[in-house]
């Protein structure tokens, strides 16, 4: 048990390789999740031998592939078997395809999105980062709910009022630049209540919204410039070339996870080491567990 909460029942889907069969146990240890393996038996069982790791303690249900390994995580979810899914050796668009079928249960009025917390070695305080690994192009009222999940996760893990950088590659509107605009309509949807809980300012160049010394070079005015806890990017290009090359270039660590789903999904790169998929197990879990203590459906 982490800090006094009971581990997350977790669905891991098809972890068949090192990495996601590792990083599950190793969740596991730690007292994170309570993880449950989905997917070929024979593979599980020969990564784990492979690896010189005891899995008799955890179930194991038996699927013929991946596909099936999600469905059948997803099902569980819905019935309330699982607290939360965690992906293993698949492609996230195939994991998605069964989580955002309308069969299964597990939609909500939110659109999902994902969500990167990272801790950056020059940067005074966690940075969330948004949506780097889900939506391709995200529409306005997509963002909208891109937003408003970064922000509701801000808040439940208890860091108070965001700062929300809305990003563009310059700081003024431009008509020949949609996400200028976009950004600009957020940051008015947000004076009107229709996304509530943050502070927005956008577009922001991106050195505008983490140097105040930049902000104040281009005489921006603004509580967010320099000063922002959440990113959220154009689209998930720039979103996940942004992570990836702080991850790889700067040394920064990140935790990720799915909401707008009735359950949390630990999310990662299909090559996220041990510490990673930790990080994103122990995000889950007090993320859903804070909600339990505060009365939120998830």
């Amino acid at each position: 048990m982490k800090d006094g909460f009971k581990p997350l029942k977790t669905a891991v889907v098809h972890p068949v390789d090192s990495y996601s069969l590792l990083g599950a146990i190793a969740s596991a240890q730690e007292g994170l999740i309570d993880p449950i393996l989905i997917g070929p038996r024979a593979k599980i069982e020969a990564i784990a031998k492979q690896e010189k790791v005891d899995i008799s303690a955890y179930t194991i249900v038996a699927t013929e592939h991946s596909h099936a390994a999600a469905e059948i995580a997803v099902q569980m979810a819905g019935r309330g078997d699982v607290e939360a899914l965690m992906k293993g050796k698949l492609h996230t668009d195939e994991l998605m395809e069964a989580v955002v079928a309308k069969e299964c249960g597990l939609r909500t009025d939110r659109r999902m999105s994902h969500v990167f917390i990272m801790d950056v070695p020059n940067y005074p305080k966690p940075l969330f980062l948004t949506d780097a690994a889900l939506n391709i192009h995200p529409t306005l009222m997509g963002k909208k709910d891109i937003v408003q999940n970064a922000i509701d996760l801000f808040r439940i893990l208890g860091f108070g009022t965001p700062k929300v950088a809305l990003l563009a590659a310059v700081e003024t509107v431009s008509e020949n630049m949609p996400s200028t605009i976009e950004a600009a309509a957020l940051c008015k949807m947000a004076e009107r209540g229709q996304i509530t809980g943050g502070i927005l300012d956008g577009p922001l160049a991106f050195d505008n919204a983490v140097s105040k010394e930049s902000a104040v070079i281009k005489g921006i005015i603004s509580e967010v410039a320099g000063d922002a806890d959440i990113l959220v990017v154009p689209d998930i290009e720039s979103g996940n070339m942004l992570y990836k090359e702080s991850r790889f270039l700067t040394g920064s660590d990140g935790a990720g996870i799915v909401l707008g789903a009735k359950v949390p999904i630990i999310l990662t790169s299909r090559a996220g080491d041990n510490e990673s998929r930790q990080a994103s197990s122990a995000l889950a879990l007090v993320y859903k567990r804070n909600c339990e203590m505060q009365g939120i459906k998830t």
